[in-house]
């Protein structure tokens, strides 16, 4: 396939990105080859969910200890709580859309959002579209439109136009759909960066997007247990170097979408580490 009908092929020539994808792939094969694997890998993939929507909710502003997250179980109480409880369904639900996601990214989407706010009264994704023209919350499951307030406490950057977002997500669509040979850690940083930058939904945007991206990790092979939590590597590295990343990736320019593409490199890596740590735990019989 050529660079014009693969752009995000194209990607994977910047600067360090070929090292970064190699560096991931390496850092995976090792964990995957982890004896504690052979064994108990639903133990693990079950603590890196968990991590991981810790992880991804810290970066939403309800920066908790693992522990905290562990043993709560009402997530209604107040904006922190929510958060914590919209990431962990999104954890949870992300498993579940892999054989939706690229025959129709948009569906698997507005699902994300809905579980994202709780809305799950609709049976799935065949009720998806049925529950937004019902109202569930009015914005909740569709992109906003024009007018509409964005919710999204990380990100100050200019919310694109409603016309700009509903292109943009129909070109991101075709993307996934029609695949390509990118590799997979480049396709999850380009669906992350680019649902962060379109902010397509009046909530739970960061969510949804590293959401999305923990979706291309498994369904692209790489981590199909998901075992690699990037969520934690991402808030491991922190909001300030997550934000100077994510705007290299806005930039548009080669340099800044390599930062970016590097920086989920990374995130990748050390959720590898933090798994390896688990699966060390488990084996010394402390976990």
């Amino acid at each position: 396939m050529s660079s014009a009908s693969d752009p995000l092929a194209a990607l994977g020539s910047l600067p360090g990105v070929a090292e970064s994808v190699d560096s991931v792939r390496k850092a995976v094969d090792r964990v995957y080859g982890h004896r504690v694997m052979r064994r108990r890998s639903g133990e693990i993939t079950s603590e890196a969910a968990l991590r991981g929507a810790r992880g991804s909710a810290a970066l939403s502003g309800a920066d908790w200890a693992l522990e905290e997250v562990r043993r709560r179980t009402d997530f209604g109480a107040e904006d922190e709580a929510r958060t914590v409880g919209a990431a962990l369904r999104l954890t949870a639900e992300a498993g579940q859309l892999l054989s939706i996601w690229r025959q129709s990214p948009m569906r698997v989407l507005a699902r994300l959002h809905l579980v994202a706010c709780g809305a799950t009264g609709a049976a799935g994704l065949a009720g998806t579209a049925a529950a937004g023209a019902a109202g569930v919350g009015d914005v909740v499951g569709r992109p906003r439109l024009a007018g509409e307030p964005v919710d999204e406490p990380l990100v100050d950057l200019p919310l694109p136009s409603a016309e700009e977002v509903a292109g943009r997500l129909d070109g991101l669509s075709r993307l996934v759909i029609a695949g390509g040979s990118a590799p997979a850690l480049v396709t999850a940083a380009v669906v992350h960066g680019e649902l962060l930058a379109l902010r397509p939904f009046a909530s739970y945007n960061g969510l949804v997007a590293r959401a999305a991206e923990r979706i291309v990790l498994i369904n692209s092979g790489l981590d199909p247990k998901a075992i690699c939590p990037a969520e934690v590597g991402h808030a491991e590295q922190g909001a300030e170097a997550y934000l100077k990343a994510f705007e290299g990736y806005v930039s548009g320019t080669a340099e800044g979408m390599a930062e970016w593409i590097r920086h989920c490199g990374r995130a990748i890596e050390l959720g590898v580490r933090e798994s390896t740590a688990v699966c060390e735990a488990l084996q010394r019989g402390a976990a």
